[in-house]
């Protein structure tokens, strides 16, 4: 049995989930503070991979990047970058597609905080960064350490997007969902057994780990 697609799967999931943390923090508190038509405009595409069939955004994806034409073929050209069927392409599908995963929860978190929160650090002459890391975070850390675990359940499963742009390449694009098609394909049922089962296990690993973690934070105060 090759493992490399249940290693290559845990690295993606890693790699996602640490850029999203890094771009969905800013931008969840971005949206977190008022309403304009540009912010809607950005909810409405970062949520839109939450109903959107995942061949279609791997499909557009895959058309966008392809090293024949139009942007694809100006970073090929010029920087010798190619996301199209590479490892690269699949954390650029996986961070689009697993986006909604990281930023609702935090989104949602923010926006339940009272405003006061905010009001008292800035009378403290704190910096709305300043305010952010150091008083909204620490108060929505259970959503934030739910979205992250979204994120990286989330990109564990992905198939479809990643199969578009990332084909089927060992060792370098053939992630466990994948490798379990092929198994299944192939009527090999005993590997496609343990592919499912080894993400099973970690996914349950790891909500179960949040879950526990969560119910601790809830009781803390009260002990």
């Amino acid at each position: 049995m090759d493992w490399s697609p249940i290693w290559l799967t845990l690295r993606l999931a890693g790699i996602t989930t640490i850029l999203l943390l890094i771009i969905g923090l800013p931008l969840a508190y971005w949206l977190s503070n008022g309403r304009s038509f540009i912010k809607i405009i950005a909810e409405v595409i970062i949520t839109m991979p939450l109903v959107l069939p995942p061949s279609v955004l791997g499909f557009y994806l895959l058309i966008a990047f392809s090293p024949q034409q139009g942007f694809g073929k100006w970073l090929s050209e010029h920087f010798n970058i190619q996301f199209v069927f590479s490892f690269p392409g699949l954390v650029l599908a996986s961070v689009i597609y697993s986006m909604p995963f990281m930023i609702g929860p935090i989104k949602s978190a923010l926006q339940q905080l009272p405003l006061s929160l905010s009001q008292a650090s800035y009378t403290l002459g704190k910096t709305p960064m300043q305010t952010f890391i150091k008083v909204l975070l620490p108060n929505i850390r259970s959503s934030v350490l739910t979205a992250i675990v979204l994120t990286f359940a989330h990109t564990l499963g992905e198939f479809g997007v990643v199969l578009m742009i990332g084909g089927n390449i060992p060792g370098v694009t053939r992630v466990a969902s994948i490798a379990i098609y092929d198994a299944v394909e192939n009527m090999d049922y005993a590997s496609a057994n343990v592919y499912s089962l080894l993400l099973f296990v970690i996914t349950f690993a790891i909500v179960m780990a949040v879950f526990i973690f969560n119910k601790h934070a809830a009781k803390s105060p009260l002990e």
